[in-house]
């Protein structure tokens, strides 16, 4: 199966073609939250190089949160334009998700991490996607096992968490070639999905604080 792949739930923007799980081509963007802007040229020269190779779309897949409530919602609204001009389904996958398989670590107790602001992370604990505050190790896990945590909203939590069985992976971002080889494994059903009713998996509620403009409110 060929799959278009967008990633946007962080300030890395990407976008990936996928042919049975294995990456084909990626453009991707470290440098800001530029989404809106390059989502649209990445979607043009895949879309043009698939022509090119005479490959066929067969599905859209989005990483689809929890993240940036802003990129969610541009990466969403961009894969679900692509999904009814193409004709195909849309394949959405967990970005925590997106996370781990980017690190490449295959044993030990995975915690990825999306920042949340402050000492607030969005994480995943016994297969269920929370918004926890990082105090210590006990927040996030309390065992002996071998502890590997990474992500943009790992950093911070360095300091807080010391214990010699705790390890952090630097540099490990979410990008549109995991997106492609995690929606090929068919463990996210296709035909679950309402294209009209969609929405990315914010997690919490986007709450848009007061403006400092003068006359705006």
């Amino acid at each position: 199966m060929t799959i278009l792949c967008i990633e946007t739930s962080t300030s890395v923007c990407s976008a990936a073609v996928c042919k049975d799980g294995s990456l084909i081509k990626q453009c991707i963007n470290y440098e800001g939250s530029n989404h809106a802007r390059l989502l649209p040229m990445y979607i043009e020269e895949l879309l043009s190089f698939a022509r090119e190779q005479h490959m066929s779309i067969d599905a859209v897949a989005l990483s689809e949160g929890p993240g940036s409530y802003t990129g969610l919602r541009i990466g969403a609204s961009t894969a679900k334009g692509l999904c009814y001009g193409l004709n195909v389904p849309l394949i959405p996958v967990p970005t925590l998700e997106v996370l781990c398989e980017a690190s490449g670590v295959k044993q030990g107790r995975l915690i990825p991490m999306i920042d949340a602001r402050r000492m607030e992370v969005y994480t995943m604990m016994d297969g269920e996607t929370k918004a926890v505050v990082v105090e210590n190790e006990d927040s996030l896990y309390a065992g002996d096992e071998n502890v590997y945590y990474f992500g943009d909203g790992a950093a911070k939590c360095q300091p807080v968490l010391t214990k010699p069985n705790w390890h952090y992976i630097p540099d490990i971002v979410p990008e549109a070639q995991y997106v492609g080889a995690l929606a090929e494994s068919g463990k996210w059903k296709v035909e679950s999905v309402d294209l009209a009713y969609y929405e990315p998996f914010y997690l919490k509620e986007f709450i848009a604080a007061q403006s400092h403009v003068k006359g705006l409110k």
